[in-house]
């Protein structure tokens, strides 16, 4: 019991299961759940009642970098190094914000608010965070990203800001496992895809989504830290789905 995990985006969804999955296996002594507001949320605090100081929070904004590097500086106080980061927060919908399938319903704000939360927040957490991640042992940083990022998978088109931000991410964070490789040669950078889940994120879109691909948050986060589990320093600045495949950039 030696390893410690950071979970952006914990209080909820994929993040609160992958949190909660953590807790239960010995191998870590702490998991810190991080989000923009870490206080009244019932099944965290469920949690944390019952691994105690195990279970930890940080107050983090991912739309502002003073609160990403005052996190961190926190966060380095506390606890010596990471082995575990992932980013799991995104936004698809919201504030008038609805995925595009025309030209002519793209907004210049709709671009900047979906870039802002789901390439630069996570870009800025591997340029805070990754100091903690690069101690000589093997350690991952991953940032949840969508198979619909992938500019050689698109052939359906539509849902611009989305689409653009999440290759962005992508290639953001390939760009950092580059640089990274030279000075923490243990370190793996990876995108993940954790196919569809029921989430707030993508509650009014899996409407037609068959029963057996749409996966509950635990499923989810059990698969993803299955792929976590089998990478190689090999993998990292790839970009793998749920299942182990790698999805082409």
């Amino acid at each position: 019991m030696n390893r410690n995990a950071l979970i952006i985006g914990g209080t909820r969804g994929i993040g609160l299961a992958l949190v909660e999955a953590l807790l239960a296996d010995p191998a870590y002594r702490h998991v810190v759940a991080a989000g923009r507001s870490v206080d009244g949320h019932p099944e965290l605090d469920r949690l944390a009642a019952r691994h105690g100081d195990r279970c930890e929070r940080l107050s983090l904004d991912l739309a502002d970098e003073a609160s990403i590097a005052a996190a961190a500086t926190m966060l380095r106080a506390r606890r010596p190094a990471l082995h575990l980061l992932i980013t799991t927060a995104g936004l698809l919908h919201g504030d008038g914000l609805n995925p595009e399938r025309r030209l002519a319903e793209i907004r210049p704000d709709h671009l900047l608010a979906s870039y802002t939360v789901n390439a630069v927040g996570p870009i800025l957490i591997a340029k805070h965070f990754h100091g903690l991640l690069a101690h000589g042992e093997r350690a991952v940083l991953a940032t949840l990203s969508a198979r619909v990022g992938s500019i050689g998978d698109n052939r359906l088109g539509g849902w611009y800001a989305y689409r653009a931000a999440k290759a962005a991410q992508n290639q953001l964070m390939h760009t950092a496992a580059i640089e990274l490789a030279r000075r923490a040669r243990e370190l793996i950078v990876v995108s993940l895809h954790p196919g569809t889940v029921e989430t707030d994120l993508s509650a009014p879109f899996r409407g037609n989504v068959a029963a057996e691909k749409l996966f509950t948050p635990a499923y989810a986060a059990e698969r993803l830290l299955a792929v976590i589990a089998g990478l190689g320093r090999e993998s990292s600045g790839r970009f793998y789905a749920w299942d182990g495949s790698e999805i082409p950039w």
